[in-house]
């Protein structure tokens, strides 16, 4: 049997809305003569929270319900937003030979397609506004036709109202936190918006004491409390911002005193979701580089969200700067496809302050590692033998301008490394990997 209707979820847990969804797709694989198969996320959720319910208790809900087969998806949500998440498992249910998908929406589906009908025009899927409707359910459809150019095939979507009981949504969240608050006993009201195969599993998986799934904090809370900011700065989806939010914020002991810290450096919950993910997996900055850089070989990652586009975006905003424009100004002249001939510098230098005392332990090679001090400036650390050296870096306005641009597009892996030139020492920045 070919597995041809497709449906991507955390169904965590199943409830009667993902049970209309399956059966959905269940009618277009009968009529097909084919089957349902469900791309499961697994280890995180697409908004980078760990699991409620573990993958295979998930998995068994899932087929209880009628599905026919479970892909996981893996390591994908503690590494990256949901503008590169939803290309990538479009792109592998295309690939797996998927010709349907299925899936919930409170909006009538002619007007999700006029939504979806201008980011397709542009060919940009991150930064749907808030304020759209079913916002994610457009990102699903408009990628899809985007992916089309890639592949020559899509998937055809099936829509269905969101599940609902006695008029209200029913909510994979609020179905969890109620649990939560009667003490891990599935409550009477939570029951009736679920099929009887998931409370059975959920009851089995309580009494086994496999829920709820819950980060590593120990892990989490040592690295946030010993990491150098340089190190931290180094890891995928943290800003200079916070990291010194984080650096100021130390000791920490508990999640909500990091959650705070974040929230002081401007970052909402799902971020704050995904920067925690991203320490406690260890995710850099230099591996998220890569595996992005990866599917673009593939043509799947939309050209807005390419690494070089990013690297374009920073060199055109600082050159605008130069030329007097105001940052946001000139990132909206960039969004609406205001070039420069000048192209990025993936390679520059930047000088350093040295006391003579710290010259003699120098030698070229050494790594610097990059960082923003507690005034907000530009700097550098190096590691001589038996002791730390650190410098403000010697930048022009524009370099110093792009560079910092650089360090907070919280993806981008820069490294420096001291080189000796003919007016002394320098640091040798590289963009990239």
């Amino acid at each position: 049997m070919n597995f041809l209707i497709g449906i991507s979820a955390d169904f965590d847990p199943v409830h009667l809305g993902h049970v209309d969804l399956i059966q959905k797709a269940r009618e277009v694989a009968d009529e097909k003569n084919t089957g349902v198969v469900i791309y499961l996320n697994k280890g995180y959720s697409a908004n980078h929270a760990p699991f409620f319910t573990n993958f295979e208790a998930r998995s068994r809900m899932a087929l209880e319900a009628g599905a026919d087969r479970i892909v996981p998806i893996e390591n994908l949500h503690h590494r990256l937003t949901m503008a590169y998440t939803v290309p990538i498992r479009i792109a592998l249910m295309i690939q797996d030979g998927v010709t349907d998908y299925v899936d919930a929406a409170e909006v009538d589906p002619a007007r999700i397609k006029k939504y979806a009908a201008s980011f397709i025009k542009r060919g940009i899927f991150s930064g749907i506004p808030r304020n759209l409707p079913n916002r994610n359910v457009i990102r699903w459809y408009a990628v899809n036709e985007f992916l089309d150019l890639r592949f020559k095939r899509k998937m055809k979507f099936h829509f269905i109202p969101e599940g609902k009981v006695n008029g209200e949504k029913i909510s994979g969240r609020q179905i969890r936190q109620e649990i939560l608050e009667n003490n891990l006993k599935i409550p009477h009201n939570v029951k009736k918006v679920l099929p009887d195969s998931t409370t059975n599993i959920l009851e089995d998986e309580i009494k086994k004491g496999n829920m709820p799934g819950k980060r590593n904090l120990e892990v989490v809370l040592d690295r946030l409390n010993t990491r150098p900011r340089h190190k931290l700065l180094k890891t995928a989806h943290l800003n200079a911002s916070a990291v010194e939010h984080i650096i100021q914020g130390r000791w920490y002991q508990a999640e909500n005193q990091v959650w705070a810290s974040l929230r002081q450096a401007g970052y909402g919950p799902v971020l704050s979701r995904l920067a925690l993910s991203c320490v406690e997996e260890d995710v850099t900055r230099g591996e998220l580089y890569e595996l992005i850089i990866d599917y673009e070989k593939q043509g799947i990652i939309p050209p807005d969200q390419t690494m070089g586009q990013v690297i374009e975006r920073a060199w055109y905003v600082a050159s605008m700067v130069e030329k007097g424009f105001t940052s946001s100004e000139a990132h909206e002249k960039f969004r609406k496809g205001s070039r420069i001939k000048d192209k990025p510098q993936y390679s520059f230098d930047a000088g350093i302050h040295l006391r003579s005392f710290e010259l003699e332990s120098l030698k070229k090679g050494m790594d610097a590692h990059l960082y923003v001090d507690k005034r907000g400036v530009l700097a550098c650390e190096l590691k001589p033998s038996g002791r730390k050296v650190k410098s403000p870096l010697k930048l022009s306005g524009k370099m110093a301008t792009y560079l910092r641009l650089l360090v907070d597009s919280q993806i981008i892996p820069l490294r420096g490394e001291l080189v000796k030139k003919k007016r002394g020492w320098r640091i040798k920045l590289r963009v990239g990997l």
